[in-house]
Protein backbone atom coordinates (compact mmCIF):
# COMPACT_ATOMS: atom_id res chain seq x y z
CA UNK A 1 0.00 0.00 0.00
CA UNK A 2 1.56 2.89 -1.13
CA UNK A 3 0.62 6.22 0.78
CA UNK A 4 0.44 9.39 -1.03
CA UNK A 5 -1.59 11.98 1.65
CA UNK A 6 -1.02 11.48 5.36
CA UNK A 7 2.21 9.18 3.95
CA UNK A 8 4.34 10.93 7.40
CA UNK A 9 1.52 9.29 9.55
CA UNK A 10 2.85 5.69 9.96
CA UNK A 11 6.39 6.65 10.97
CA UNK A 12 4.53 9.10 13.47
CA UNK A 13 2.28 6.51 14.85
CA UNK A 14 5.87 4.44 15.82
CA UNK A 15 7.98 7.19 17.27
CA UNK A 16 5.16 8.87 19.66
CA UNK A 17 1.33 8.38 20.71
CA UNK A 18 -0.54 10.89 18.66
CA UNK A 19 -3.29 12.71 19.34
CA UNK A 20 -6.82 12.78 18.00
CA UNK A 21 -9.41 15.20 18.38
CA UNK A 22 -11.76 15.41 21.02
CA UNK A 23 -16.13 15.84 20.33
CA UNK A 24 -17.58 17.95 18.30
CA UNK A 25 -21.63 17.52 18.55
CA UNK A 26 -21.44 18.17 22.11
CA UNK A 27 -19.05 21.01 21.23
CA UNK A 28 -21.50 22.71 19.06
CA UNK A 29 -23.98 22.09 21.28
CA UNK A 30 -22.16 25.25 23.65
CA UNK A 31 -23.08 27.02 20.70
CA UNK A 32 -26.26 27.12 21.60
CA UNK A 33 -27.49 27.48 17.72
CA UNK A 34 -30.70 28.08 16.59
CA UNK A 35 -32.88 27.24 13.40
CA UNK A 36 -31.92 29.60 11.40
CA UNK A 37 -28.18 29.20 11.96
CA UNK A 38 -28.89 25.54 10.35
CA UNK A 39 -30.47 26.97 7.48
CA UNK A 40 -28.76 29.70 6.40
CA UNK A 41 -29.59 31.42 3.23
CA UNK A 42 -29.37 28.33 0.81
CA UNK A 43 -31.93 26.20 3.35
CA UNK A 44 -34.03 28.91 4.75
CA UNK A 45 -37.18 28.06 2.83
CA UNK A 46 -35.96 24.05 3.03
CA UNK A 47 -39.57 22.04 3.97
CA UNK A 48 -37.94 20.30 7.13
CA UNK A 49 -36.94 21.00 10.33
CA UNK A 50 -32.93 21.34 10.07
CA UNK A 51 -31.91 22.42 13.56
CA UNK A 52 -29.76 19.28 14.67
CA UNK A 53 -28.38 18.57 11.41
CA UNK A 54 -24.67 19.62 12.62
CA UNK A 55 -23.02 18.24 9.76
CA UNK A 56 -24.49 21.00 7.69
CA UNK A 57 -22.94 23.55 9.42
CA UNK A 58 -20.26 23.48 7.23
CA UNK A 59 -22.25 24.66 4.48
CA UNK A 60 -23.80 27.37 6.99
CA UNK A 61 -21.72 27.64 9.71
CA UNK A 62 -18.49 26.98 8.79
CA UNK A 63 -17.25 29.54 11.51
CA UNK A 64 -18.31 27.73 14.08
CA UNK A 65 -16.42 24.10 12.62
CA UNK A 66 -13.68 25.94 11.94
CA UNK A 67 -13.36 27.80 15.57
CA UNK A 68 -13.93 23.87 17.18
CA UNK A 69 -11.19 22.47 14.70
CA UNK A 70 -8.51 25.42 15.88
CA UNK A 71 -9.26 25.00 19.23
CA UNK A 72 -8.27 21.28 19.17
CA UNK A 73 -5.37 22.12 16.75
CA UNK A 74 -3.94 24.76 19.64
CA UNK A 75 -4.78 22.07 22.27
CA UNK A 76 -2.27 19.91 20.72
CA UNK A 77 -4.58 17.92 18.25
CA UNK A 78 -2.59 15.75 15.55
CA UNK A 79 -5.20 14.94 13.62
CA UNK A 80 -8.64 16.59 13.27
CA UNK A 81 -11.70 15.09 12.14
CA UNK A 82 -14.00 16.00 9.87
CA UNK A 83 -17.37 17.23 10.66
CA UNK A 84 -19.17 14.47 8.58
CA UNK A 85 -20.11 11.92 10.98
CA UNK A 86 -23.79 11.86 9.59
CA UNK A 87 -23.01 13.72 6.14
CA UNK A 88 -24.03 10.19 3.96
CA UNK A 89 -26.86 10.62 1.91
CA UNK A 90 -29.09 7.65 4.13
CA UNK A 91 -28.34 9.50 7.10
CA UNK A 92 -29.25 13.09 5.26
CA UNK A 93 -32.30 11.48 3.94
CA UNK A 94 -33.98 12.27 7.40
CA UNK A 95 -33.41 16.14 7.02
CA UNK A 96 -34.46 15.61 2.87
CA UNK A 97 -30.92 16.60 2.23
CA UNK A 98 -29.37 13.34 0.71
CA UNK A 99 -28.99 15.79 -2.52
CA UNK A 100 -26.48 17.61 -0.77
CA UNK A 101 -24.54 14.98 0.96
CA UNK A 102 -21.49 14.57 -1.49
CA UNK A 103 -21.18 18.55 -1.29
CA UNK A 104 -21.41 18.71 2.37
CA UNK A 105 -18.31 16.31 2.47
CA UNK A 106 -16.20 18.27 0.31
CA UNK A 107 -16.85 21.36 1.85
CA UNK A 108 -16.56 19.51 5.53
CA UNK A 109 -13.26 18.38 4.22
CA UNK A 110 -12.02 21.72 2.91
CA UNK A 111 -12.97 23.57 6.53
CA UNK A 112 -10.52 21.04 8.37
CA UNK A 113 -7.93 21.22 5.57
CA UNK A 114 -7.72 24.88 5.98
CA UNK A 115 -7.33 24.67 9.99
CA UNK A 116 -4.57 21.44 10.11
CA UNK A 117 -2.61 24.00 7.65
CA UNK A 118 -2.93 26.99 9.95
CA UNK A 119 -1.08 24.89 12.46
CA UNK A 120 1.01 22.71 10.45
CA UNK A 121 4.71 23.65 10.47
CA UNK A 122 7.63 21.29 9.40
CA UNK A 123 8.22 19.79 12.66
CA UNK A 124 4.46 18.88 13.35
CA UNK A 125 2.27 18.17 10.51
CA UNK A 126 -1.41 18.29 11.14
CA UNK A 127 -3.55 15.42 9.37
CA UNK A 128 -7.13 15.95 8.91
CA UNK A 129 -9.10 12.23 9.08
CA UNK A 130 -12.04 11.68 6.40
CA UNK A 131 -14.45 10.65 9.30
CA UNK A 132 -17.95 8.29 7.90
CA UNK A 133 -20.15 7.21 10.87
CA UNK A 134 -21.58 4.52 11.07
CA UNK A 135 -25.35 5.97 9.19
CA UNK A 136 -29.26 5.60 11.53
CA UNK A 137 -29.55 2.32 9.63
CA UNK A 138 -28.16 -1.05 10.17
CA UNK A 139 -27.50 -3.91 7.87
CA UNK A 140 -27.14 -6.50 10.46
CA UNK A 141 -30.08 -5.49 13.05
CA UNK A 142 -34.29 -5.41 12.49
CA UNK A 143 -35.95 -2.30 12.60
CA UNK A 144 -39.18 -4.28 13.49
CA UNK A 145 -38.76 -6.12 16.96
CA UNK A 146 -41.49 -8.06 15.47
CA UNK A 147 -39.52 -9.01 12.44
CA UNK A 148 -36.12 -10.45 13.00
CA UNK A 149 -35.53 -10.58 9.20
CA UNK A 150 -36.64 -7.38 8.20
CA UNK A 151 -33.87 -4.52 6.83
CA UNK A 152 -34.40 -1.17 5.92
CA UNK A 153 -31.22 -0.50 4.49
CA UNK A 154 -28.80 -2.96 1.61
CA UNK A 155 -24.90 -4.22 2.10
CA UNK A 156 -25.38 -2.44 -1.71
CA UNK A 157 -26.95 0.76 -0.42
CA UNK A 158 -24.44 1.31 2.57
CA UNK A 159 -21.42 0.91 -0.14
CA UNK A 160 -23.00 3.77 -2.45
CA UNK A 161 -23.63 6.03 -0.12
CA UNK A 162 -20.31 5.44 1.70
CA UNK A 163 -18.48 5.75 -2.25
CA UNK A 164 -20.03 9.26 -2.42
CA UNK A 165 -19.40 10.46 1.11
CA UNK A 166 -15.29 9.39 0.59
CA UNK A 167 -15.54 10.76 -2.81
CA UNK A 168 -16.06 14.50 -1.31
CA UNK A 169 -13.73 13.47 1.45
CA UNK A 170 -10.85 12.90 -1.09
CA UNK A 171 -12.26 16.05 -3.12
CA UNK A 172 -12.28 18.00 -0.17
CA UNK A 173 -8.25 17.48 0.67
CA UNK A 174 -8.45 14.84 3.72
CA UNK A 175 -5.23 12.44 4.24
CA UNK A 176 -6.70 9.55 5.68
CA UNK A 177 -9.98 8.15 6.42
CA UNK A 178 -12.14 7.25 9.75
CA UNK A 179 -14.53 4.65 9.65
CA UNK A 180 -15.81 5.33 13.56
CA UNK A 181 -18.24 4.33 15.77
CA UNK A 182 -18.69 0.51 14.52
CA UNK A 183 -21.47 -0.69 16.31
CA UNK A 184 -22.43 -3.17 12.65
CA UNK A 185 -19.78 -4.75 11.37
CA UNK A 186 -21.66 -4.90 8.13
CA UNK A 187 -21.44 -1.50 8.26
CA UNK A 188 -17.97 -1.24 8.58
CA UNK A 189 -17.68 -3.77 5.88
CA UNK A 190 -19.40 -1.84 3.22
CA UNK A 191 -17.36 1.36 4.07
CA UNK A 192 -13.90 -0.61 3.85
CA UNK A 193 -15.54 -1.86 0.44
CA UNK A 194 -16.44 1.44 -1.03
CA UNK A 195 -12.78 3.21 0.47
CA UNK A 196 -11.25 0.26 -1.44
CA UNK A 197 -12.98 0.62 -4.78
CA UNK A 198 -12.62 4.73 -4.84
CA UNK A 199 -8.96 3.71 -4.21
CA UNK A 200 -8.59 1.06 -6.45
CA UNK A 201 -10.02 3.76 -9.17
CA UNK A 202 -8.21 6.63 -7.91
CA UNK A 203 -5.01 5.08 -7.51
CA UNK A 204 -4.63 7.05 -4.43
CA UNK A 205 -4.09 5.13 -1.19
CA UNK A 206 -4.98 7.05 1.95
CA UNK A 207 -4.31 5.44 5.51
CA UNK A 208 -7.40 3.78 7.13
CA UNK A 209 -8.66 3.87 10.76
CA UNK A 210 -11.42 1.69 12.05
CA UNK A 211 -12.47 2.26 15.19
CA UNK A 212 -15.60 0.01 16.72
CA UNK A 213 -17.98 0.84 20.00
CA UNK A 214 -18.31 -1.67 22.41
CA UNK A 215 -21.72 -0.52 23.53
CA UNK A 216 -21.89 -2.06 27.35
CA UNK A 217 -20.34 -3.75 30.03
CA UNK A 218 -21.04 -7.35 27.91
CA UNK A 219 -17.73 -6.03 25.97
CA UNK A 220 -19.35 -6.59 22.79
CA UNK A 221 -20.73 -4.33 19.62
CA UNK A 222 -24.07 -3.75 19.30
CA UNK A 223 -24.47 -6.50 16.66
CA UNK A 224 -23.01 -9.25 18.60
CA UNK A 225 -19.06 -9.18 18.05
CA UNK A 226 -16.50 -9.20 20.72
CA UNK A 227 -13.75 -7.07 20.19
CA UNK A 228 -11.64 -9.89 19.31
CA UNK A 229 -13.85 -10.91 16.89
CA UNK A 230 -14.35 -7.63 15.19
CA UNK A 231 -10.85 -7.27 14.28
CA UNK A 232 -10.71 -10.44 12.76
CA UNK A 233 -13.61 -9.34 11.09
CA UNK A 234 -11.96 -5.95 9.60
CA UNK A 235 -8.55 -6.92 9.49
CA UNK A 236 -8.27 -8.05 5.88
CA UNK A 237 -8.70 -4.34 5.43
CA UNK A 238 -5.06 -4.14 6.72
CA UNK A 239 -6.15 -0.58 8.56
CA UNK A 240 -3.05 1.51 9.75
CA UNK A 241 -5.10 1.57 13.52
CA UNK A 242 -7.95 0.06 14.82
CA UNK A 243 -9.33 1.13 17.77
CA UNK A 244 -12.17 1.74 20.11
CA UNK A 245 -14.51 5.23 21.05
CA UNK A 246 -17.55 6.39 22.44
CA UNK A 247 -20.28 4.84 24.29
CA UNK A 248 -18.06 4.39 26.74
CA UNK A 249 -15.89 6.68 29.82
CA UNK A 250 -12.20 5.70 29.91
CA UNK A 251 -12.14 3.67 32.97
CA UNK A 252 -15.03 1.25 31.55
CA UNK A 253 -13.30 1.14 27.97
CA UNK A 254 -9.67 -0.15 29.62
CA UNK A 255 -10.65 -4.07 29.83
CA UNK A 256 -11.30 -4.24 26.08
CA UNK A 257 -8.53 -1.67 25.11
CA UNK A 258 -6.10 -3.89 26.68
CA UNK A 259 -7.94 -7.10 24.56
CA UNK A 260 -7.93 -4.83 21.55
CA UNK A 261 -4.13 -3.97 22.12
CA UNK A 262 -3.54 -7.85 22.53
CA UNK A 263 -4.79 -9.24 19.64
CA UNK A 264 -4.45 -6.79 17.01
CA UNK A 265 -0.70 -7.67 17.22
CA UNK A 266 -0.12 -6.51 13.65
CA UNK A 267 -1.30 -2.89 13.52
CA UNK A 268 -1.69 0.49 15.51
CA UNK A 269 -4.13 1.13 17.93
CA UNK A 270 -6.55 3.74 18.29
CA UNK A 271 -8.61 5.29 21.63
CA UNK A 272 -10.84 7.96 21.94
CA UNK A 273 -13.43 7.44 25.23
CA UNK A 274 -16.40 9.40 26.38
CA UNK A 275 -15.53 11.90 29.24
CA UNK A 276 -17.01 9.48 31.35
CA UNK A 277 -20.87 8.75 31.72
CA UNK A 278 -23.56 11.24 30.68
CA UNK A 279 -24.23 14.24 33.53
CA UNK A 280 -26.41 16.82 32.79
CA UNK A 281 -25.56 18.91 36.15
CA UNK A 282 -21.76 19.20 34.76
CA UNK A 283 -20.81 21.83 32.28
CA UNK A 284 -19.93 19.38 29.29
CA UNK A 285 -23.06 17.19 30.00
CA UNK A 286 -20.68 14.08 30.78
CA UNK A 287 -19.00 13.66 34.18
CA UNK A 288 -15.18 13.70 34.03
CA UNK A 289 -13.49 16.32 34.03
CA UNK A 290 -10.16 16.80 31.61
CA UNK A 291 -8.10 15.69 34.60
CA UNK A 292 -9.48 12.30 35.05
CA UNK A 293 -9.86 11.64 31.46
CA UNK A 294 -5.93 12.77 30.96
CA UNK A 295 -4.95 10.58 34.46
CA UNK A 296 -7.00 7.67 32.69
CA UNK A 297 -5.49 7.68 29.54
CA UNK A 298 -2.36 8.11 30.78
CA UNK A 299 -2.37 4.78 32.64
CA UNK A 300 -3.45 3.08 29.46
CA UNK A 301 -0.13 4.99 27.34
CA UNK A 302 2.00 3.71 30.57
CA UNK A 303 0.53 -0.09 30.36
CA UNK A 304 1.72 -0.03 26.55
CA UNK A 305 -2.13 -0.09 24.81
CA UNK A 306 -1.97 3.08 22.87
CA UNK A 307 -0.41 5.00 19.55
CA UNK A 308 -3.25 7.28 19.20
CA UNK A 309 -5.59 8.29 21.99
CA UNK A 310 -7.94 11.44 21.74
CA UNK A 311 -11.66 11.99 22.91
CA UNK A 312 -15.21 11.42 22.00
CA UNK A 313 -18.67 12.91 23.26
CA UNK A 314 -18.40 15.39 26.43
CA UNK A 315 -14.47 15.66 25.91
CA UNK A 316 -13.63 19.82 24.87
CA UNK A 317 -10.27 21.07 23.90
CA UNK A 318 -9.35 21.28 27.76
CA UNK A 319 -9.33 17.66 28.02
CA UNK A 320 -7.05 16.88 24.66
CA UNK A 321 -4.55 19.27 26.28
CA UNK A 322 -4.65 17.32 29.32
CA UNK A 323 -5.07 13.93 27.49
CA UNK A 324 -1.42 15.35 25.06
CA UNK A 325 0.55 16.55 28.24
CA UNK A 326 -0.24 13.05 30.26
CA UNK A 327 0.52 10.77 27.18
CA UNK A 328 3.34 12.62 25.70
CA UNK A 329 6.08 11.01 28.70
CA UNK A 330 5.25 7.75 27.13
CA UNK A 331 6.54 5.47 24.28
CA UNK A 332 4.01 4.20 22.02
CA UNK A 333 2.49 0.70 21.61
CA UNK A 334 5.21 -1.34 19.65
CA UNK A 335 3.64 -3.73 17.05
CA UNK A 336 4.68 -6.73 14.65
CA UNK A 337 7.05 -4.32 12.08
CA UNK A 338 7.20 -8.18 10.06
CA UNK A 339 3.66 -7.73 9.07
CA UNK A 340 3.19 -3.76 8.83
CA UNK A 341 6.15 -3.72 6.72
CA UNK A 342 4.59 -6.22 3.96
CA UNK A 343 1.27 -4.13 4.46
CA UNK A 344 3.28 -0.75 3.63
CA UNK A 345 5.10 -2.87 0.21
CA UNK A 346 2.00 -4.14 -0.73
Amino acid sequence: MNYTRGQALPALLAQRIAIIDGAMGTMIQRYKLGEADFRGTRFADHAKDLKGNNDLLVMTRPDVVREIHEGYLAAGADIVETNTFGATSIAQEDYGLGHVAREMNVAAAKVAREAADKFSSADKPRFVAGALGPTPRTASISPDVNDPGARNVSFDQLRDAYREQAEGLLEGGCDLFLVETIFDTLNAKAAIFALDELMDATGERLPVIVSGTVTDASGRILSGQTVAAFWHSVRHARPLAVGLNCALGAALMRPYIEELSRVAADTFISCYPNAGLPNPMSETGFDETPPVTGALMEEFAKSGFLNIAGGCCGTTPEHIAEIAKRVGAYKPRARDDRFFSRLIAA
